[in-house]
């Protein structure tokens, strides 16, 4: 058989076959069970097949590796700090998209379009029931007042979480500020910090301390484990604001896309599904946290734990100080 045959005979079986199913590659830092039912009603929605990869860390540098041959189209990730990260290593693009702009309010996005926030978490006070009065907890810059010495638990400084909530003292109050402020953090700590977020509840129940920081969703975590259920039934969720009169801090679940995504305009339906009331209320919903989208009202689970007024100071402005947060974390000696 000559070249020229062996060609159009594949060719012809090319032709022959049936066309491959419309698919997008989502490589995912949330874990399957939390975006499994949102990527059900995607499909359902648009006759999109998705494969998912799990990743537990590295994805950046997974998508630096892989180049223009990366498989991956979309990026689902949690905090600004990753999806800043991200952008900054020249591995997602800008997206145009009237449907993302009309959902996702401006402070929750990318100024150039690389990403969009799909839900928002805020990083508040879990508060005992028993030892600490409603109200008493008002403003971020007051939990360095003397009157919390020894009540107050918190995970590391430099896990990302704290390290946001930093950043965003930096952007409020000014770099000399914070400083003073994360010190004076340091100085009411009960404890070192260690552990996770439920294990600051935790502590609260057992007595160690009496406020801990903790991101919203934590509770209705805590609420589905029967053991765990004990803790979080001994707090109350508290909103502090900033002392400049903005609102709560607050951290997103975001996406984007890839830079060399190989099914863009799948992508691109994906990214859109995520923005819509439907995608809004699933997201939501499963991972107990805010929807990005005002028009979409939060669970009642996440309505029952007060009325939040989010800080709507953009969050690009917010990461921008996230390597002097860090610095500084590791100057006060934070977790020493």
């Amino acid at each position: 058989m000559t070249v020229r045959t062996l060609t159009l005979a594949t060719s012809l079986v090319a032709l022959a076959a049936p066309a491959f199913a419309a698919e997008v590659n989502i490589y995912s830092y949330r874990q399957p069970e939390l975006i499994q039912p949102l990527l059900d009603g995607f499909t359902a929605e648009t006759g999109i097949d998705t494969n998912v990869a799990f990743i537990e860390k590295g994805l950046v540098e997974r998508l630096k590796a892989e180049g223009a041959r990366s498989p991956a189209d979309i990026i689902l990730t949690v905090d600004i700090s990753r999806l800043s990260e991200a952008k900054e290593a020249g591995v997602t693009q800008a997206v145009e998209s009237e449907t993302l702009n009309d959902h996702i309010p401006a402070a929750l996005r990318d100024t150039e379009n690389h990403w969009f926030g799909v839900t928002y978490r805020a990083r508040i006070v879990y508060a005992s029931k028993d030892r600490v009065a409603p109200g008493e907890v008002t403003t971020y810059e007051d939990l360095a007042d003397p009157k919390w010495k020894g009540r107050i638990c918190t995970r590391s400084g430099t896990h990302v979480y704290n390290i946001g909530l930093l950043s965003a003292v930096i952007e409020h109050d000014g770099a000399e500020a914070a400083e003073e402020w994360v010190t004076g953090v340091k100085a009411n700590l009960a404890k070192r910090p260690e552990g996770n977020d439920r294990s600051q509840v935790k502590s609260i129940w057992a007595g160690e301390c009496d406020i801990s920081l903790g991101n919203t969703y934590y509770m209705g975590a805590m609420l589905k484990d029967p053991e765990q259920a004990e803790w979080a039934n001994s707090v109350r969720i508290e909103f502090p604001t900033f002392a400049d009169g903005s609102g709560s801090h607050v951290n997103i679940s975001g996406v984007s896309m890839t830079a060399s995504a190989p099914n863009r305009d799948e992508a691109l339906a994906f990214m859109e599904y995520l923005a819509s009331p439907e995608a809004q209320a699933i997201y939501a919903n499963v991972n107990n946290e805010y929807p990005a989208d005002p028009e979409t009202p939060p669970s009642e689970l996440v309505s029952s734990w007060g009325k939040i007024v989010p800080d709507d100071t953009d969050l690009t402005a917010i990461a921008a100080h996230r390597g002097e947060a860090l610095k500084m974390m590791e100057r006060v000696n934070f977790d020493g």
